[in-house]
């Protein structure tokens, strides 16, 4: 038993040479050399896990503002497309105006009444009014379509009652009163004078 005990207590003991300083110092340097790199170690991998982190915060990132766009864009092309639907089929109502307009406007600009007389007057009379009636019409139907800021309703209404003839009457122009009077009148003339001479030449 004593033998036994005195071997453990020489297999505990160190030798001179695992004693001495020059040997402590080289197991203070070696776990210090291990303790730097373990501090090395957990450094990197502290920076790779920031790293991830931020490029996990990245994606997230990516991913939400994706969906935001993804969906903004989506709406975004539904009313342009409905714009671009719009806009065409009121190009093509402004184009169909235009050509109105334009057939009314040459209309007007060569019309002339000075060469006619008689019958051949009262119907290019009645035909010019016609004429301005369909013009007004297609004006007064027209413009509040259009929708310019350049004619406002109170415009038109403006407009209707200085250029019109109010509720379908005929311009107050006394000049144009006075062919029109004659225009119509002539005919009755004509016919009572034919049958003056007839009942003259009779008697």
């Amino acid at each position: 038993m004593a033998e036994r005990s005195r071997s453990n207590q020489e297999n505990f003991e160190l030798s001179e040479d695992e004693v001495s300083p020059e040997h402590l110092d080289s197991q203070v340097q070696k776990a210090q050399e291990q303790l730097m790199s373990l501090k090395r170690q957990q450094e990197v991998i502290e920076r790779q896990k920031r790293e991830l982190e931020e490029m996990s915060r990245r994606q997230d990132q990516l991913h939400v503002g994706q969906a935001d766009m993804v969906e903004k864009l989506t709406r975004a092309m539904v009313v342009i497309e409905r714009e671009e639907f719009e806009t065409q089929r009121r190009a093509e109502m402004l184009r169909g105006v235009r050509e109105s307009f334009g057939l009314h406007l040459q209309y007007f600009e060569t019309l002339d009444l000075k060469g006619f007389e008689g019958q051949d007057l009262t119907r290019e009379l009645t035909r010019a009014l016609s004429a301005l009636d369909d013009a007004r019409s297609d004006y007064t139907r027209t413009i509040p379509r259009i929708g310019s800021p350049e004619m406002s309703n109170a415009d038109l209404a403006e407009d209707l009652g200085q250029t019109g003839y109010g509720h379908g009457g005929l311009p107050n122009d006394f000049l144009y009163w006075l062919k029109a009077g004659l225009a119509f009148t002539l005919p009755l003339v004509i016919i009572g004078a034919i049958i003056c001479i007839l009942l003259i030449s009779k008697a």
